[in-house]
Order: structure tokens, then C-alpha cells, then sequence
């Protein structure tokens, strides 16, 4: 597989192939363009397989957000399309996390034309989520987790239903807001942002194995915030 972005400090690399694909462990068809992580031996994983579902998409072309929202990020991954035309994969940009992102943005205000392109990218986030199923989302996410620290519901949320394709959220039963789909989606949100889970994926640790590490942490903080008062 020829790429233009090959370098080992590129680091995790999702892939935006041309043909149709399909996801070697949870078997779901993707269609064409869809994104995945060519996994050695397991073949390639849909972004929730990956855990890389709850990163966020910076496209290339903002030299400073761009090094500064992959410096603020524990995990990132590289986006590379295939180029019919020059048959190898091109950069597009980069996966990260939101969090990243608005921390970079924030260092990158100065600059009138990045205020600019701030507000393009913020107009489509808004386009890409469903602000209704969100709230409910998040109400379910609180109703199920009361203890859960303020405003994360939201955050849970909106990593849940991006319409990316894989994320949990997107599930028929998400949108029935089912509760082992909400579940899923807290213990993801968990396993990313309460624990070393993302530093041990940055590292180059096999996902199973970073997951075996962190388990406990994470079911002792799902327990925590599932505590009813």
C-alpha cells in the first residue's frame, strides 16, 4: 500500500480506500469511502472497533491548529485518502481530540483569518448532529449515570451520534436509546478520558491488551457515577 504520509512518526493511520469495505470484527458492511485502521492479522476495523470512534476530524490546510490540536491530543491518527489519479494515499488530515481542537483554536484567535475558519468549521459541526437525539441522548446518559460529573452527558453525547461511520451512537438501538447502547457509549467515553487507555494506544500497546490494563479503573468509575443518591 503506497502512501505520501509514511513516515514512523506519523503514528496511527486511518484509511480512506476507494472500494467497498467491511469491518473484520464486527463484520458491518462500510460501503465505499468508508474509514478504517488496517489492524495486521485482524484486517481492517471500523473506527468504533479501532477506538478511534470518539476523535473528532481536522482537515489539512491550518499548518498552526493543526500542530498545536495533535501536540494538545494524548491520541491522534493520520487520514489518508486514495488518489485514483496519483494511485498512492494523500493526507486529509488528522483525527484528535475535540478537546484538542478547542484548545488550539483558542491559541490560534489572534488571527483574524483562523477566526474565520473557526466559524466555518463550527458551522459544520452544528450540521453534523442531530441536536434533538443528542438531548436525549444525554438525558438517558444522566438518568442512567446520575453521578457522572456535570456536563459530561452532553459531551457523551455528541461523541456518541456524530454521523461518522461506526460510532455506536448511530445504531438503531442508540436511537431507541437502549441502554446497553448508552452503556457502551459511557464506558467508552470512560475508557478515553478517565484512564491511560489513549496513551497506551499512542504507544503502539494492542487495543485488547491496553483494554485488559484499564478495565478495572473503568468499571470502578462506571460504579461511581452510577450510584444512586
Amino acid at each position: 500500500m503506497s502512501t505520501k504520509s509514511n513516515s514512523k512518526s506519523d503514528g496511527l493511520k486511518v484509511f480512506i480506500p476507494s472500494r467497498e469495505s467491511k469491518c473484520d470484527e464486527c463484520g458491518q458492511d462500510l460501503g465505499h469511502h468508508a474509514w478504517i485502521m488496517l489492524h495486521g492479522d485482524k484486517g481492517a476495523l471500523c473506527l468504533a472497533c479501532a477506538d478511534l470512534d470518539h476523535l473528532v476530524f481536522l482537515p489539512s490546510g491550518d499548518a498552526a491548529l493543526t500542530r498545536r490540536a495533535k501536540k494538545h491530543s494524548r491520541l491522534s491518527a493520520v487520514v489518508l485518502k486514495w488518489s485514483h489519479v496519483r494511485k498512492q494515499y494523500e493526507r486529509q488530515g488528522l483525527l484528535v481530540e475535540n478537546e484538542a481542537v478547542e484548545q488550539a483554536e483558542q491559541e490560534c484567535d489572534a488571527d483574524a483569518e483562523h477566526r474565520e475558519i473557526r466559524r466555518a468549521r463550527a458551522m459544520l459541526r452544528r450540521e453534523e448532529l442531530d441536536q434533538e437525539y443528542i438531548r436525549r441522548f444525554g438525558e438517558r446518559v444522566r438518568e442512567m449515570y446520575p453521578q457522572c460529573p456535570a456536563g459530561r452527558e452532553q459531551s457523551i453525547a455528541e461523541h456518541a451520534c456524530r454521523k461518522y461511520s461506526g460510532r455506536v451512537g448511530r445504531s438503531a438501538a442508540a436511537k431507541g436509546l437502549d441502554q446497553e447502547a448508552v452503556r457502551l457509549a459511557v464506558l467508552a467515553h470512560i475508557r478515553h478520558t478517565e484512564t491511560d487507555y489513549d496513551k497506551f494506544l499512542s504507544a503502539g500497546v494492542d487495543r485488547v491488551a491496553a483494554r485488559m490494563r484499564v478495565r478495572a479503573d473503568v468499571s470502578r468509575i462506571a460504579q461511581k457515577w452510577e450510584a444512586k443518591t
